[in-house]
């Protein structure tokens, strides 16, 4: 077991969604479990599962800030204000690996299912 992680995702490329080359200002920072392999970890979520925390940002809209929350195989934001939307389920992240480069598939509040990139991942 290592600790937590800041990870920053960014817009990937979304042809289909008008985002054909990505978009830096859409995002997430997580405050990740990660093990030595970079992969989350349900056993160190459940020690500090209140310290991993999601923040989720994009332009005209108000940071939205919720938790990383597992249940089961299954990872999702969730966030605790209506206003903020849904919880967003993440398409099977805990076989992700968090380094830089590597991508990861949010279905968002709208229910579009948007891919975004691991710009940044440094241990805190």
């Amino acid at each position: 077991m290592i600790g937590l992680t800041r990870v920053i995702l960014r817009l990937g490329r979304n042809p289909d969604a008008g985002y054909p080359d990505g978009n830096d200002d859409y995002g997430y920072v997580i405050m990740a479990p990660l093990n030595a392999d970079n992969l989350l970890d349900p056993t160190l979520w459940r020690e500090k599962r209140e310290a991993c925390t999601v923040r989720r940002f994009q332009p005209l809209e108000p940071i939205s800030d919720g938790w990383l929350r597992h249940r089961g195989e299954n990872w999702y934001f969730w966030y605790d204000e209506a206003d903020e939307g849904p919880e967003e389920p993440l398409f099977k992240l805990g076989a992700k690996e968090f380094r830089p480069g590597e991508y990861v598939t949010v279905r968002e509040a709208d229910g579009d299912i948007m891919t975004y990139r691991v710009a940044e991942a440094h241990r805190v």
